[in-house]
């Protein structure tokens, strides 16, 4: 997202849309992919709500919060486009607020990678991180990323 400064996250993630709601794909490639063609979307407040629930020194991932999603409203998937950029404003409007504040850094992306996108980006998570007892481990030499290391033993689970 570009102009985070200038955009107001919290309206985005209350805003009136045709979700929650189970679309049928029909694209091959997709269903293979995704193990079935039931495809749920849910809104960005569902995300937000479900991220507010991960106590201090637990985590999730994007993946874990779709897997949720889709378990719960009998679907084989949820939308990974959406789940992406529903998650980043969730991030930025906890961080807009000055009350109940969402702790959006505890929501990992697939393979327990932290989130450039987050407010701060991943300088900020990792601070945030390892204040909580999470030891952080840097990945590669020009595309550098950041991990959570063994963040598999403070998986939160979602039911």
């Amino acid at each position: 997202m570009a102009n985070e400064d200038k955009k107001d996250f919290n309206a985005m993630l209350h805003k009136d849309t045709d979700m929650p709601k189970v679309q049928i794909v029909t694209d091959e490639k997709t269903i293979q992919k995704y193990g079935g063609s039931r495809m749920y979307f849910a809104p960005p407040v569902h995300y937000d709500e479900i991220m507010k629930r991960i106590p201090g020194g637990r985590l999730t991932t994007v993946g874990e919060i779709r897997s949720y999603f889709a378990r719960s409203n009998g679907a084989d998937f949820t939308d990974p486009i959406t789940a992406g950029i529903f998650v980043s404003i969730a991030a930025w409007a906890s961080h807009q607020r000055t009350e109940d504040i969402t702790p959006y850094w505890r929501t990992l992306k697939a393979g327990g990678e932290l989130n450039p996108k987050y407010p701060g980006g991943v300088e900020a998570q990792k601070i945030k991180l390892e204040a909580e007892g999470h030891v952080i481990a840097r990945k590669g030499r020009t595309n550098i990323k950041y991990y959570v290391r063994d963040f598999e033993k403070s998986l939160f689970p979602l039911t």
